[in-house]
């Protein structure tokens, strides 16, 4: 059994910074993982993905502003968030798939943590 529990939110001014957290326990093999978003009444949206090797991959939304990475001695994957906007305020979720990072869709995580809240205020 794969669980995922993440940390970190909170409410911060518009231009600050917040790292969020996520540890993972269980399924140890090949896998992608990856942050995502869902503000009130919108879809849930991929943010960032990565894998074994540690190559991340970023939408454009967030490119340039937010850092996914992992330390697998800690079984702990992060998500660096600058420069935030109002526009971020969402929660934030954590997921992991089986095997390669395929891409964000979220059908092809199984895995989900219970979200943290970040909220940015203007």
């Amino acid at each position: 059994q794969v669980h995922l529990v993440e940390s970190g939110g909170g409410s911060v001014q518009a231009g600050g910074s917040l790292r969020l957290s996520c540890v993972v326990s269980g399924y140890t093999g090949n896998r992608c993982k990856a942050w995502f978003r869902q503000a009130p009444g919108k879809n849930r949206e991929g943010l960032a993905m990565i894998d074994d090797n540690d190559t991340p991959t970023y939408t454009n939304s967030v490119k340039g502003r937010f850092t996914i990475s992992q330390d697998n001695a800690k079984n702990t994957l992060y998500l660096q968030m600058d420069s935030l906007n109002p526009e971020d305020t969402a929660m934030y979720y954590c997921a992991e798939a089986r095997g390669r990072c395929r891409g964000l869709p979220e059908y092809l995580y199984i895995y989900w943590g219970q979200g943290t809240q970040v909220t940015v205020a203007s």
